[in-house]
């Protein structure tokens, strides 16, 4: 554990097109070697595509949707007792579980090969919105894990 003073958050700004943190914080995760712009194009285009494949939604509130289905509200740590390393179910915190639902959806998405970044992520999206794909399979491994510890949840501090 550190010594020094805690880190300071940093607030997330809005997104110009939607006026959501959440898609700003979308496309920072997005975002390889800081091209932001790049970044925002591919997420922009995520969504028009989204808008295209269910027309008469907000692809906004499908997006708000799928990362509400995707975020962890459990996981394990790993807590050392008498030499023994045990893992802790532990509820994770929400700034966490934003962070993890988007990693998971960037993640799968750039995993798709032979698909453009900006079909996958719309299609990993969609697919977490009706509450299936690979970011809820994630989610679901990781509340599994957490179910099967549940025994050493004494152990949490």
């Amino acid at each position: 554990m550190s010594r020094r003073r805690r880190a300071v958050k940093r607030p997330v700004a809005d997104d110009a097109k939607y006026h959501s943190n959440m898609v700003t914080s979308l496309v920072n995760t997005v975002m390889n070697d800081g091209k932001k712009s790049v970044a925002r194009r591919l997420v922009y285009g995520a969504f028009d595509r989204i808008a295209e494949k269910n027309p008469g939604t907000d692809p906004l509130e499908v997006f708000q949707r799928a990362v509400d289905n995707a975020k962890p509200r459990l996981e394990v740590k790993a807590r050392r007792v008498g030499g023994a390393t045990y893992q802790v179910p532990m509820e994770v915190p929400a700034e966490r579980q934003l962070s993890l639902a988007l990693r998971w959806m960037v993640g799968f998405a750039g995993a798709r090969k032979g698909v453009p970044m900006m079909e996958a992520l719309a299609s990993e999206i969609l697919e977490a919105y009706q509450g299936q794909g690979n970011a809820i399979r994630r989610r679901d491994e990781v509340h599994k894990m957490a179910q099967a510890n549940k025994a050493f949840a004494h152990f949490r501090w």
